[in-house]
C-alpha cells in the first residue's frame, strides 16, 4: 500500500529517527540474524506483505509498512492476502501476515522465514490474538511494537537487544516490557530507528543476479530464481520449530533453526507473552 507522499515521508521519519535516537546510549549497529536476505537485481526492492489480519491490525500493518519503507533499499506494499489467517501457509516471494487465536501457546507473536542458500524465499508472520485479546496485550503499544519486530525480522534483521527491563532503544528490534514508554524519559518501542536502516542497508549493500520477490503485487510466483515446494510444517507448534539457536534475558528460546535439506532451512522467531 503506497502513499503519494511517500518518498518524503522517507526522508522526514528519517530525522525524526536520528532526533530521537539522542535518547539512546547504547545501540548495535550490527544486528542481522545471518547472511540471509531477499535476493533482487535492482535496489530499492518492493516486498509484498499479505494482508489476512482483521480489521483491529490492519492500522498496525500500515503503519509498520510505512515505519519499513523509510528504507532506502527497501520498500513494502501491504496487498491482499493470500493465506487462511489460522494456518497462515507461506507463499512463495511474499510475507503473510496474520492474526488468530492460535492458543495458549505462550508466544505473542513469532516470524517463519524460509530461506534456500543464503536467500530468504518466503515468509510468515502470526499474531496471537489469545494474548492479545486481554487486558495486558490489549493495547496499541503492544500490538504495534510485536507487528514491527516480526516483520522486520522477515528481512533479516534480529534483535537489537534482548534485555526487557533495560532501557528502551526507541526501535521494535529491542525487546521491552514497556512498549509505549510510559517510564520518564524513556523512548517508545513501536517503530524502527535509525540503526534498523543501516542494517537494512548493509544487508542489502550487494545486487543479485536472480530474484526470490514475487513479480507482481498479487501473485506469489517470482522471477529467475527456481520456484519453492510447498512445505507443512506447523508453525505454531513449538516442537516443528526445530533447534533453539538463541535465548532471551529470562532463558527462553527466541530463534529456533529447522534444516529442511537440500540448502534450505526454517528460521522462527518468537516474542513470548510474560
Amino acid at each position: 500500500m503506497k502513499m503519494s507522499f511517500h518518498r518524503l515521508g522517507k526522508f522526514v521519519a528519517a530525522a525524526v529517527l536520528l532526533s530521537a535516537g539522542a535518547f539512546v546510549s547504547v545501540a548495535y549497529a550490527t544486528h542481522s540474524w545471518g547472511s540471509y536476505h531477499w535476493a533482487r537485481t535492482a535496489n530499492p526492492f518492493t516486498l509484498k506483505l499479505g494482508d489476512n489480519v482483521s480489521t483491529v491490525w490492519d492500522k498496525y500493518l500500515v503503519t509498520s509498512s510505512l515505519d519499513w519503507s523509510v528504507s532506502a533499499e527497501l520498500d513494502t506494499a501491504v496487498v491482499a492476502g493470500m493465506a487462511n489467517p489460522k494456518t497462515c501457509r507461506a507463499v512463495t516471494g511474499r510475507v503473510e501476515v496474520c492474526n488468530s487465536k492460535y492458543g495458549n501457546n505462550g508466544w505473542l507473536g513469532i516470524a517463519s522465514i524460509w530461506v534456500s542458500g543464503s536467500h530468504i524465499t518466503k515468509a510468515t508472520t502470526k499474531l496471537n490474538d489469545t494474548y492479545f485479546n486481554t487486558a495486558k496485550y490489549n493495547t496499541p503499544a503492544w500490538r504495534q511494537f510485536v507487528m514491527c519486530q516480526e516483520i522486520g525480522h522477515t528481512f533479516g534483521l534480529d534483535h537489537q537487544d534482548e534485555i526487557f527491563n533495560n532501557l528502551n532503544m526507541g526501535t521494535c528490534m529491542d525487546y521491552t516490557s514497556d512498549p509505549d514508554g510510559t517510564i520518564a524519559g524513556q523512548p517508545d518501542n513501536q517503530h524502527p530507528n535509525v540503526h534498523d536502516y543501516e542494517q537494512l542497508s548493509l544487508i542489502y549493500a550487494h545486487l543479485d543476479t536472480v530474484t526470490t520477490i514475487a513479480s507482481s503485487l498479487s501473485g506469489g510466483s517470482f522471477g529467475a530464481a527456481a520456484s519453492e515446494e510447498s512445505t507443512d510444517e506447523d508453525t505454531d507448534n513449538h516442537s516443528d520449530w526445530g533447534q533453539a539457536k538463541r535465548h532471551d534475558q529470562k532463558g527462553r528460546a527466541s530463534m529456533y533453526e529447522k534444516d529442511l535439506g537440500n540448502g534450505k532451512k526454517l528460521f522462527t522467531f518468537v516474542v513470548w507473552a510474560n
